[in-house]
């Protein structure tokens, strides 16, 4: 039995979370366009025959702007040891430059194995596809390197196996039936999270963060966070229809990780500067 770590990396916006849940066969972590969607470190695990993957889906690497992001490099420092190898995602669709060098820097110099993935192949044609592994196998020494589409799930059998063939022998580290470390709580506000960046756009989505306060056996209470009351009138919309939105929205996911019905009560409230407060951020886990 083989059993690990592998942490993912890359910059923002790559398709990380969707390889991630592409290779778990579940919803583990919420995927969006919006850049710095990922806030926390989530485990996802990948059971098969004979081995236990343990995939460390992180924050991109980003340049601080302030102490929520700051918190988000912080978390990917630190999870970049003490892993068995890493998966290195590159979007296959934009040029790979100076920010993916910049990961690459980090991830090829840190000593375990790294396994490219080159994501979204299936919006390219064969002969972009060659350019483009001809330039990510220029960013480093790699254990192996796969064209992969997260989205239709092509590829991921063999990327799979070459990221299983870096764990070393050892005992399950997860339960039957579990397929991450993060809390409910955290899991349905993410859920809820999802909705919201999907739906709001410009400076807004940045400025959101949710904490479920109470998961009763018919009824979820969340609060959505924003910085300004300009913010929180978007949030609500007109006659609560944003808000309404968001709710609908998500409520089909959280029922499924619950496993029942439930009323999903959410409330906005503004909080300013919230990503600047270390005592919030440390209340939220990031």
């Amino acid at each position: 039995m083989r059993s690990g770590f592998v942490a993912v990396a890359g910059r923002p916006n790559v398709g990380k979370s969707t390889l991630v849940n592409a290779l778990a066969g579940g919803k583990v972590a919420i995927v969006s366009d919006k850049p710095q969607t990922t806030r926390r470190r989530i485990a996802a695990v990948v059971n098969g025959d004979d081995h236990q993957l343990v995939l460390v889906d992180l924050p991109g690497f980003q340049r601080p702007r302030d102490p929520l992001t700051e918190r988000m490099q912080k978390t990917v420092d630190g999870s970049l040891d003490d892993v068995d190898g890493y998966l290195f995602v590159l979007a296959a669709d934009e040029r790979i430059g100076g920010g993916d060098r910049f990961v690459a820097e980090r991830v090829f110099g840190a000593g375990p194995p790294v396994v490219v993935a080159l994501n979204k192949v299936d919006r390219l044609s064969p002969g972009r596809i060659a350019e483009q592994i001809e330039a990510a196998a220029a960013l480093g020494d790699f254990h192996a390197l796969h064209p992969v589409s997260a989205l239709r799930s092509e590829g991921l059998g063999p990327l799979e196996h070459d990221l299983a063939a870096l764990l070393p022998e050892g005992p399950r580290y997860f339960g039957e039936g579990e397929q991450t470390d993060l809390p409910l709580e955290s899991r349905l506000a993410e859920l809820i999270r999802e909705q919201a960046l999907a739906l709001t756009r410009d400076e807004v989505p940045h400025a959101i963060e949710v904490e479920v306060e109470e998961i009763e056996e018919g009824r979820v209470h969340a609060r959505l966070f924003v910085e300004t009351e300009s913010q929180k009138g978007i949030l609500v919309g007109k006659g609560g229809g944003m808000i309404k939105a968001i709710g609908s929205g998500a409520r089909p996911e959280v029922e499924r990780l619950l496993g029942r019905k439930v009323f999903l009560e959410l409330v906005v409230k503004v909080r300013p500067h919230w990503r600047r407060d270390e005592s919030v951020l440390q209340r939220l886990g990031i």
